[in-house]
């Protein structure tokens, strides 16, 4: 599956940004689909991920309260939408597939669960 992440920019504290991720090539509902982001110097930190059919959600602790993950497999996206963003949000948002739904895994090396990426999208955060 081909991933494409879009909707990042420059914002001020306080705002709110939506990110996308359009799929293609396969079945978009056999893959849950993860947020990760990564900040310059630091490991890429999972964000959120959402199950096959949207049902169930993850967030990592550090994240959940101001970010909602949600899909649309009618439309092959997955989106976040981002609140409150704060300066230290600032990253490269990546959105990333896999066949299995890894809840509970926030910890170093989730990424390696993931067997497709998208390329990136850099998010900045003012203060």
């Amino acid at each position: 599956v081909q991933l494409q992440a879009s909707g990042g920019g420059l914002v001020q504290a306080g705002g709110s940004l939506r990110l996308s991720c359009a799929a293609s090539g396969r079945t978009f509902s056999d893959y849950s689909v993860a947020w990760f982001r990564q900040a310059p110097g630091r490991e890429r930190a999972l964000v959120a991920v959402v199950s096959w059919s949207g049902g169930a959600t993850y967030y990592a602790p550090s994240m959940k309260g101001r970010f909602t993950i949600s899909r649309d497999n009618a439309k092959n996206t997955v989106s976040l939408q981002m609140n409150d963003l704060k300066p230290e949000d600032t990253a490269t948002y990546y959105c990333a597939a896999s066949r299995g739904y890894h809840s509970g895994s926030s910890g170093p090396g989730v990424s390696s669960l993931y067997d497709y990426w998208g390329q990136g999208t850099q998010v900045t955060v003012s203060s």
